[in-house]
């Protein structure tokens, strides 16, 4: 009996890990997406909705998911580069290092939905 049980648990295990990673919940989140959300999250979310559903608190302020709607990505990247100082009018200037800018870019990509 203990032949059979050691030969099924690499089996088990197999199928385990395929579901896992076919679920959202086991998926592996790109690095770069989590670090752009978390940069968006630590200083832009008093004002700016920054995820899928959520609202902006500020009346000026866009959603980052409308974004791409909005702004080529690679213009958005531009302006990153150059230094966000404008906006909506109270916006603080933002300047980020360029892994940041690409980090940012790279979260707001990933909210695109089609």
């Amino acid at each position: 009996m203990k032949g059979k049980v050691v030969r099924f648990l690499p089996a088990l295990f197999s199928v385990l890990a395929m579901t896992l990673a076919a679920s959202p919940s086991g998926a592996e989140e790109d690095p770069d997406v989590a670090w752009g959300k978390a940069l968006i999250e630590a200083n832009c979310a008093r004002c700016h909705g920054t995820g899928l559903t959520d609202d902006s608190k500020h009346p000026e302020a866009p959603t980052f998911r409308t974004l791409p709607a909005r702004y080529p990505l690679d213009a958005l990247e531009e302006a990153f580069v150059e230094g966000i100082s404008t906006g909506h009018p109270d916006m603080p200037e933002f300047v980020a290092t360029p892994d940041q800018i690409a980090a940012i870019i790279a979260y707001i990509g990933s909210l695109v939905r089609e």
